[in-house]
This record gives structure tokens, C-alpha cells and sequence, in this order.
């Protein structure tokens, strides 16, 4: 059988779980990677077949999403002739991880493709979202990257074809132990904002991750560190607790870990917001955004307990038994006019005459 397997390179969780995933999918066949987007800061070790810079979520130092860049790195014309050259029909299974080209490329040449991750959790109305919620962030986890079928990955079980976390071994297989530091990973934050939102906390060890570092060096009680898997798997092992982002592949591990959690979701990202709401219905400490009460949600967190457990051992080889079950009971074609053939006519349309898919 022949895979492709399409990543999308926006964050460090997406190739944290194809890293994963990669040995066990090559159980079932030959897989070819296409990796789309251009700001992870960890590598994928494995061979890459196709690349490209895709769609990418650029950040502006402060906790939100920098729009003026993500609009100079847009190229439509470069989009259509990725997805018309991407040879989705050569392959007998498409996977998809909420990659853009790959689900527009299969609707526009009708082949059928499932997209497998977190992201398909959301077309489930079970899965948790915030009390306010937003139409273009429903329009976008939904319709970004549509598929013939979808196998959801969440902190809990939702929905039927919803399953656990993919784990990481080093963290699956970890002995955790509390070496009395807070690690921090905010990934929208740069480093001169990152230190001055910690500085005023000389009480408290911190680890924190930045992606402008290059080796590990020292600010006081501050320890900066490189992204880097072994460093940072090392640190949420043997930290008390972790400050996040609320994506998905960190607060799962930390859930794992049992280690205590404050979540704070990177403005106007909806996805992270409807993460943060799973979260604080397992009990979990989050904050809308870091503002002037910081210093008193901190200490708040800190002088709190969390008691929350999860089992997430499981979750590879059911969700893949899941996901090649639907793949064996289905064509690998789609007969023209049926799903999705509304996005095949939308990529068949000139640019400007493409209305907003809904």
C-alpha cells in the first residue's frame, strides 16, 4: 500500500505526532511525507518527499497571531500550482493533518483522503468549545481542510471517532519526578517579553523554551533554553508544573505527566481557545490572556492542586485500527458530484471569483 501522509508545519505539535506515528504507519505500507509550512522550530527525521511553505501562523512576541505577516508570506498563485501538482492520485491512502494543499488537491482530482488529528476532533458538536464562540473559527476548523472521512485525536473521548492523544515514548515510558521549577512554553512569545513577564517571580525557578535561543544560558532565576525535544522532554519530566499555550500535544503530555498545568491561550487563536474550554472542564488552571492581574492568577496557580488523570496508552494503535477500518471500507475515488465536491468546484474557479466557502 502506498501512504502519503501530509504534515502541517505550523507548530511543533504536528511533527511531534507524524515523528510518532511515522514507525506504525510504515507497518501498513510504503509513506511518503509532504510537509507544508515553514515555522516549526523541530525538525521531522524522516525523509521528505514534497515541501512546501503552505499556509503558516506567524506570532507577534506579545501572545497573539501577527497578521501583517501572515499576509506578506500568502501566495495564492503559488497555492493553485501546489495543488494541482501535488500527485494525490498516485497513492492508495491519503492521511491528512489539517494541511490546506493536500484536502484542496484530493476535492479538486475527487480522491478521497481522512484527516487524522486534532483538528478533526472539531467536526464533532461534542467537542468543547468556549461560551463564545466564533463563525470564522468554526469555518475554519471545519472547512480548512475538508476530507472524505476524519479520525479526531482530543484530550478525552468525545465523539466516536474521537481518540486520545498520541504520546510520545520518551514521555509515555517517563518516570516523572518534581525537581521544584516551572517550565514555560509560550511559543507566541519571544524572549525579551518572555523574561520581562517573569522577572518580577525571583522566588521561582523557571525553564523557559524561546525559539530565538541557540544554547541554554542563564538570567538570574530564569534559565533560557533552545526548543529542542530532548531538552524540553527532560524538563516536563522533572518540572512541578508548566505555563502554555493551550494547543493540544504539550498540555497532553503534561496531562500525562500529572504534571499542574496553567493554560493561556495565544490571542484570537480560536482552536486554543476551545482547547483551553476542554481543559478547564477537566479541572484544569486557564487564563484568557496574561494582562496586569498576572503576578495574582499566577500565585493563585501555584499555591493550587490539580488532580486530574488521564490514560492515553492506547491511543496509536486504536485510533490506526479506526482510521484503516475506514479506509478498507471505502472507495479511493470519489464519484463525480459527490462530497467533497463543492471544494473541487471552488479550486476550479479563478482566484477572484472564489467566493468564502461556508
Amino acid at each position: 500500500m502506498r501512504i502519503l501522509y501530509s504534515v502541517q508545519a505550523t507548530g511543533n505539535g504536528h511533527i511531534s505526532r507524524a515523528m510518532e506515528l511515522l514507525p506504525h504507519l510504515r507497518q501498513y505500507g510504503e509513506v511518503d511525507i509532504f510537509l507544508s509550512g515553514s515555522n516549526s522550530n523541530l525538525p521531522l527525521d524522516a525523509p521528505v518527499r514534497y515541501r512546501s511553505k503552505g499556509l503558516s501562523l506567524f506570532y507577534n512576541c506579545a501572545g497573539g497571531l501577527d497578521y501583517i505577516e501572515m499576509l506578506k508570506r500568502f501566495a495564492p498563485l503559488r497555492l493553485r500550482k501546489e495543488i494541482h501538482d501535488l500527485p494525490v492520485e498516485k497513492y492508495d491512502l491519503v492521511i491528512n493533518d489539517f494541511e490546506f494543499i493536500t484536502a484542496a488537491a484530493c476535492a479538486r482530482k475527487k480522491i478521497r483522503s481522512i484527516n487524522f488529528g486534532h483538528q478533526a476532533s472539531f467536526q464533532s458538536s461534542r467537542t468543547p468549545r468556549p461560551e463564545r464562540t466564533s463563525k470564522a473559527g468554526e469555518l475554519v476548523l471545519k472547512k480548512y481542510a475538508r476530507a472524505s472521512s476524519y479520525v479526531g485525536l482530543h484530550f478525552q473521548r468525545y465523539d466516536d471517532f474521537i481518540f486520545t492523544p498520541v504520546i510520545k515514548q520518551d514521555i509515555l515510558h517517563a518516570e516523572p519526578r518534581n525537581d521544584g521549577y516551572i517550565t514555560v512554553y509560550l511559543p507566541a512569545w519571544c524572549q525579551r517579553e518572555l523574561t520581562a513577564l517573569l522577572a518580577p517571580f525571583s522566588d521561582i525557578r523557571f525553564q523557559a523554551f524561546c525559539s530565538g535561543i541557540s544554547q541554554k544560558r542563564q538570567e538570574g532565576h530564569i534559565t533560557l533554553m533552545p526548543v529542542n525535544k530532548t531538552l524540553f522532554n527532560e524538563s516536563l519530566i522533572n518540572c512541578e508544573g508548566i505555563i502554555t499555550g493551550a494547543g493540544f500535544e504539550t498540555p497532553a503530555e503534561a496531562l500525562h505527566l500529572r504534571k499542574k498545568i496553567l493554560a493561556i491561550p495565544i490571542r484570537s487563536q480560536y482552536e486554543q481557545q476551545c482547547n483551553a474550554a476542554a481543559l478547564a472542564q477537566m479541572g484544569i488552571s486557564t487564563l484568557d490572556r496574561i494582562d496586569d492581574d498576572f503576578p495574582d492568577h499566577f500565585e493563585r496557580w501555584m499555591n493550587s492542586t490539580q488532580h486530574v488523570e488521564v490514560d492515553y496508552r492506547n491511543s496509536i494503535p486504536e485510533s490506526l485500527s479506526y482510521l484503516f477500518a475506514l479506509h478498507h471500507d471505502q472507495p479511493s475515488s470519489i464519484p463525480a458530484g459527490n462530497e467533497p465536491a463543492e471544494l473541487a468546484a471552488y479550486w476550479s474557479m479563478p482566484i477572484h471569483q472564489q467566493p468564502a466557502l461556508d
